[in-house]
C-alpha cells in the first residue's frame, strides 16, 4: 500500500501552482480562474458518480483521484487548505451524521 497523502497531493499542487502554465496544468488550470477550476471539479463528480453507478471498480479508483486532485486545486484556487477542511470534519465527527445535517441552516 502507498504511503502517498492527500497531504503529499496538496503540497504537490502547491508547489505545481509557483510553476509556469506551459510547464504545469496546475497552474494553467488556476490561470483560467475558480469558475473554470470548479467546472473541471464538477465533471469529475460526474465522473467518479458514472464509475461508481456501473461498478466499474478500476474506473471508480480513476475518477476518484481524479477528483480529489481537482478538489485540491479549486482549494488551492481559493487560499483553502486541507487542513481547514480536516478541522471542520473533526468538529462534525463528534456528533452523528444526522444529527449534524439537522443542525446546519436551511
Amino acid at each position: 500500500m502507498s504511503k502517498f497523502t492527500l497531504h503529499d497531493l496538496e503540497k504537490r499542487v502547491q508547489e505545481r501552482a509557483k510553476a509556469s502554465a506551459d510547464e504545469s496544468y496546475t497552474r494553467a488550470l488556476l490561470d483560467k480562474g475558480v469558475e473554470h477550476c470548479a467546472k473541471k471539479l464538477g465533471e469529475e463528480a460526474v465522473e467518479t458518480v458514472m464509475a461508481a453507478v456501473q461498478e466499474d471498480r478500476g474506473r471508480l479508483i480513476a475518477e476518484s483521484a481524479d477528483l480529489l486532485y481537482h478538489l485540491l486545486v479549486v482549494l488551492e484556487a481559493r487560499g483553502i487548505t486541507l487542513a481547514e477542511v480536516e478541522a471542520l470534519l473533526a468538529e462534525r465527527s463528534k456528533q452523528s451524521g444526522l444529527t449534524e445535517k439537522a443542525s446546519r441552516p436551511r
